[in-house]
This record gives structure tokens, C-alpha cells and sequence, in this order.
């Protein structure tokens, strides 16, 4: 019972770390299917969509886990608010790599773009500065080499969104007709997502750098 109540230190630290390693997953999957889309004798895209879908699911039972074990524990080794607000914004991401991986096959986008891939790219980098983050976070030795991936997130997301921005431009240079209107909208709202990642890699990597403050 008191084990319930009062679990060890590590037990927290190492669903994040199960968690942003589904984080890892999914993101990575997400880079190989945009690298893929158009490639002559490419990867099974399908099989890529839900190897992003299987890692936000069982991302999906570690939060589970991890929100239990923080309302029934009656000791956190953090801020028990900022704990739950981390998981939020690390399953917000997830969310988002879902959304983008699914928006493939809803638009039925059938090639990339470079920006595409670009944007996927550092998504892939930002989740995995994610994970390491979340990884030494249970060092307080190590808070230094915490804050500084927490800037790089920030300024990997700085350069999606101006790749993004780059990407739209391009949209809506050229005229065409109504096929080459639905093509840009779908293609604006598909960059979006992207920048989505991005945009909650980066929330997180704020809250991540609000829990060091307040534990130095």
C-alpha cells in the first residue's frame, strides 16, 4: 500500500522516458513516410501511417499510467501541476504527429515537397531533444544540459516555422485552376499540421525549462 501511495522517484521519470521514446517512434515513422510519398519503389505507406498510429496508442496507455500513479501517489518529485501539464504537452504532440501522418491518406497526397520533408526532419530532431531532455530531467545534475536542448527545440521550431511560412508562399504564386486551388488549400492546411509538431515540441520544451527554474 504505502508503495501505491509513495512510489520511487524513477517510477515518473520513466514512463516521460517510455513516453517520448513513443514520441521518437512516431515522429521518425512520420519522417520516413514523408521521405517516401513519390519515391519510386518507396516503403509501404500505409504500414507507415500506422506505425505513427501504434506509437500515439501505446503512448495513449503510458499517460494512462503515469496521470493514475500522479493522483493516487500522495509524494511527487516534482511539482505535481507542472508534472501533469509535461504529459499534456508531450501527448499534444503525439497527437499532432497523428494527425499529420492521417492527413496523408485524407488528402490522398500522393508526393512531397522539400519544405515537407524539411518540416518532418525537424520534427524527427525536436522530439528526439524531447526525449533526452526528459531523460536527464531526473538528474538535477544535468540541469544545464537540459535547458540547453530545450533551446535548441525552440529554435528548430523557429526554422519550421519559417520553412512553413516559405512553403505557403510557393502555394499561392501560381495560378491554375479550381484543381490547383483545392491542391493549395490541402497543401496549406497539410504544412500547418506540421508546424503543429513543432509548435508543442516547443510548449513543451517551455515547461520542461519552467520545472528546472523552479528546482534549482
Amino acid at each position: 500500500m504505502l508503495d501505491k501511495v509513495m512510489p520511487k522517484r524513477g517510477t515518473f521519470f520513466q514512463l516521460l522516458a517510455s513516453h517520448t521514446d513513443r514520441l521518437v517512434g512516431g515522429a521518425t515513422a512520420t519522417m520516413r513516410l514523408l521521405t517516401a510519398l513519390g519515391a519510386p519503389g518507396g516503403q509501404d505507406l500505409a504500414a507507415l501511417i500506422d506505425e505513427v498510429n501504434v506509437n500515439e496508442n501505446s503512448a495513449d496507455d503510458i499517460k494512462a499510467q503515469y496521470i493514475r500513479l500522479l493522483y493516487e501517489s500522495f509524494t511527487t518529485p516534482l511539482n505535481r501541476q507542472q508534472m501533469h501539464t509535461l504529459m499534456k504537452d508531450l501527448d499534444r504532440v503525439l497527437d499532432t504527429l497523428q494527425s499529420v501522418a492521417n492527413a496523408v491518406r485524407m488528402y490522398q497526397i500522393e508526393s512531397s515537397t522539400s519544405e515537407a520533408r524539411v518540416m518532418a526532419s525537424l520534427g524527427a530532431d525536436a522530439c528526439t531533444r524531447l526525449h533526452r531532455a526528459v531523460v536527464a530531467l531526473a538528474d538535477r545534475k544535468r540541469q544545464a544540459e537540459v535547458t540547453a536542448l530545450c533551446h535548441e527545440v525552440e529554435a528548430l521550431e523557429d526554422r519550421g516555422a519559417a520553412t512553413m511560412r516559405e512553403a505557403i508562399t510557393k502555394l499561392f504564386a501560381v495560378e491554375g485552376d479550381e484543381a490547383a486551388a483545392w491542391h493549395a488549400m490541402k497543401m496549406r492546411r497539410f504544412y500547418t499540421a506540421q508546424e503543429d509538431v513543432l509548435y508543442n515540441c516547443k510548449r513543451a520544451a517551455h515547461t520542461i525549462e519552467e520545472i528546472v527554474l523552479e528546482n534549482q
